[in-house]
């Protein structure tokens, strides 16, 4: 069923204002350009769009660009104007545009990667554009001269990037379910630490430099905030909808899952415990964890399932039985609002100073909504596994 359109919002959940449509292929970034009516997209079509809103209400493009090879990311720094294309082939292109954006000029092609370029993050404070690539590794190349200034490689596909200007950290997350904190320096690196929690490849990454919180989303449908400045950590979980949460609202902190050889339960042992299957002639169990305590569960321990909001869980997740016991009936009340956003959502990004958000995907539209009437929405969020 087609989206309705409004031109002004009618109840406490996202409007619609505009739909955008032209593109022939998957558009993979849409960002909203800050004190004017207009959107930059990147597509696989090979084209840079610069869509401005017209006297029609309609957007129409001021700048249609087309490179050499399909554009996976995109990073725009407004005060500066400066706009960085990754693409398929590896290379990162730097445009500058007018200041009526009816004009972009080509400044520099960064040889970032040897294969598609999946994120990158263009730092002003120190002339420097990080990135990932399907070739496994991170760079930091150096904006002033273009040359390169770091790498570092993974074991699985770097998928996505945030990075704390002030710090000089990036967050990396990869296709093997982790996110790797490293400390980047001119021609050096330091490995701070690997977070783990999700159980699939990491989708999406969103950096709160004020809070030092890190939200990461993960094909096996789950976001996970993790508390970077040691104020306490949740879970929540989504799928491909739009979620709004209020942070506030989330009071507990999800636990660290605790490693084991053996079922913390029945002590039981794992499959790869072999001393302790040999001695009591049995066969190796798989290892679970419980969403609630954390503790390394069996299978027959952890049988039952249960959504439990106050930690983030908004549907149901594996919990042991003693801990299923424990969640009372007020504890599963949910504390998110889901809203439809009737397109599969690839990226998003949002204008809170006038409450706007911009959603894209593989159907090859672009929506413009109106988040201002979604009551207690302190985080906004498309997600959708790659």
């Amino acid at each position: 069923m087609a989206a309705e359109i409004h031109s002004r919002p009618q109840s406490s959940r996202p409007v619609l204002l505009n739909k955008i449509e032209g593109h022939s292929d998957a558009v993979n970034a849409a960002v909203l350009i800050p004190k004017e009516d207009g959107v930059i997209t990147v597509s696989e079509d090979r084209t840079i769009r610069v869509w401005l809103k017209r006297d029609s209400g309609q957007y129409w493009p001021s700048i249609y660009h087309t490179v050499s090879s399909p554009c996976s990311c995109m990073s725009y720094h407004h005060d500066s104007r400066r706009i960085f294309i990754g693409q398929d082939n590896g290379a990162i292109v730097e445009f500058l545009l007018s200041e009526d954006f009816n004009k972009m000029n080509h400044v520099k092609t960064y040889p970032a990667h040897q294969n598609r370029v999946s994120d990158m993050v263009f730092s002003l404070e120190s002339e420097w554009v990080v990135s990932t690539g399907h070739d496994k590794s991170v760079s930091w190349m150096c904006t002033q001269s273009g040359s390169m200034l770091g790498r570092h490689y993974f074991g699985s596909w770097a998928s996505c990037l945030q990075y704390d200007n002030d710090t000089q950290h990036a967050f990396v997350g990869d296709y093997s379910g982790q996110i790797t904190l490293l400390k980047l320096e001119r021609q050096t690196y330091s490995t701070i630490t690997t977070l783990k929690g999700h159980e699939g490849s990491i989708g999406a990454l969103w950096w709160d430099p004020v809070q030092r919180l890190l939200f990461s989303g993960a094909s096996d449908h789950s976001v996970i905030m993790w508390d970077i400045g040691g104020q306490g950590g949740c879970v929540c979980v989504c799928v491909s909808q739009c979620i709004c949460l209020s942070v506030a609202g989330l009071c507990r902190s999800a636990p660290q899952w605790l490693d084991s050889d053996s079922c913390q339960k029945c002590e039981q042992p794992f499959f790869w415990n072999v001393k302790q299957m040999w001695d009591s002639k049995t066969i190796g169990l798989r290892q679970h964890h419980c969403r609630k305590c954390g503790k390394a569960v069996c299978g027959k321990c952890s049988s039952k399932s249960t959504t439990y909001p106050v930690m983030g869980f908004e549907f149901q997740v594996r919990v042991c039985d003693t801990c299923y016991d424990t969640v009372k009936d007020e504890d599963r009340t949910a504390l998110a609002t889901f809203h439809e956003g009737k397109h599969n959502i690839a990226f998003m990004d949002m204008d809170p100073s006038r409450g706007l958000m911009v959603t894209c995907g593989s159907d090859r539209v672009v929506k413009i909504w109106d988040m201002t009437q979604v009551v207690g929405c302190s985080i906004a969020t498309g997600f959708s596994p790659r």
